[in-house]
């Protein structure tokens, strides 16, 4: 299953609304990628949404 390993962020269900307003189901799935980022000076695989990296890249603690 894709989630997050810092955030948490997971899959999340919702609808698909055509013009007639006749609604089926969707799964909406973040972005997840694997990455191995370094941490305490150890590198670790990590699955991780794009929005959290942004983030880590934001506060300086990635490159």
């Amino acid at each position: 299953m894709a989630v997050c390993e810092i955030t948490g962020k997971g899959k999340m269900y919702g609808h698909n609304v055509s013009f007639s307003q006749h609604k089926t189901q969707k799964v909406f799935k973040p972005n997840i990628q694997k990455r191995t980022l370094v941490v305490d000076g150890q590198k670790i695989k990590l699955n991780v949404s794009t929005s959290a990296l942004r983030t880590l890249r934001k506060k300086g603690l990635i490159k």
